[in-house]
């Protein structure tokens, strides 16, 4: 019996090393070296000091900001460690009376909008920590942020324009603006902070 336990315990022991410590520290250098801003979360820093993630949502309530979707992640929402959809079903009255809830939320911070709300605007993304918006959703609270700044809708306008993302590869998904960028960019170029 210890004939074959002692290659066994061998094979196993190497191959321990090889894919628990060779294998991944080749490839987090290589990641380092390659991909720094990637491996390291894409991290965003103002001023010396990390405010966020580019690929993490994270709420903005102040009427100056753009808001982003609804989160399901953790009890308050935008909980990086609980991230998560809510799985609630189309068929589910809690899930009715939540995007309602946005829905009567989105339409009392944006009273000059009368348009169909964009459906990203009342429902939460599968992960809950989507940190970009549709475009429609943005173009929604152009006049709340223009107001609340003391600038013109159109420069707001042109802050989207320039921001926005194009589909991935040319063909997936729909373009799009990463929230974070845009509320740095009004902060950036506004003089009248919220």
């Amino acid at each position: 019996m210890l004939k074959q336990l002692a290659p066994a315990l061998r094979m196993m022991l190497f191959l321990t090393v090889l894919t628990g410590l060779v294998y991944p520290g080749i490839v987090t250098g290589l990641c380092q070296v390659l991909f720094a801003k990637q491996a390291n979360g894409s991290l965003i820093t103002q001023n010396g000091q990390v405010i966020g993630s580019s690929l993490l949502g994270q709420n903005f309530s102040k009427p100056g900001y753009f808001h982003p979707r609804p989160s399901a992640a953790g009890s308050d929402g935008y909980d990086p460690t609980a991230s998560q959809g809510s799985n609630l079903g189309p068929t589910s009255q809690k899930l009715a009376d939540r995007m309602k809830a946005s829905a009567d939320q989105f339409r009392k911070e944006n009273p000059e909008f009368r348009g169909a709300i964009p459906a990203d605007a009342i429902t939460a993304s599968g992960s809950g920590l989507d940190p970009e918006i549709s475009i429609a959703n943005a173009q929604a609270q152009e006049a709340r942020i223009a107001q609340a700044r003391g600038v013109k809708v159109g420069d707001v306008e042109s802050l989207i324009a320039e921001l926005t993302l194009s589909r991935d590869l040319g063909f997936l998904g729909e373009p799009r603006v990463n929230v974070l960028a845009l509320n740095q960019a009004l902060d950036r170029r506004s003089a009248k902070q919220p």
